[in-house]
């Protein structure tokens, strides 16, 4: 039979080919046919649900950087030192905070 080599990260296999039966049933037993909900919903609706997500996830990184700048600019209102000048009173405001955790 034919000789391949599969290599993937580190790890290096050879297999030997030994026939080219093809297989009676085209379902396979491994949990990957198509009757399942999750490939029928995937098939379906998977550019939506990436499209979704990738609006999603702009809309709250976003959202972070929005928070995070409103909460500097409030210290710097108040007259705070700027972490750069080495003071961290941006760390006792709740907005800085809040756009972190978004």
């Amino acid at each position: 039979g034919s000789l391949i080599t599969l290599s993937c990260l580190s790890h290096r296999v050879v297999c030997q080919v030994i026939s080219s039966a093809v297989p009676a049933d085209s379902i396979q037993e491994n949990g990957t046919s198509g009757s399942s909900w999750i490939t029928r919903l995937e098939n379906s609706y998977g550019f939506y649900i990436g499209l979704g997500l990738a609006v999603f996830s702009s809309f709250l990184i976003g959202s972070s950087v929005i928070l995070k700048k409103k909460g500097l600019l409030r210290l710097v209102e108040k007259g705070g030192t700027r972490a750069g000048d080495g003071g961290h009173g941006y760390l006792k405001d709740w907005l800085w905070w809040a756009g972190l955790l978004t």
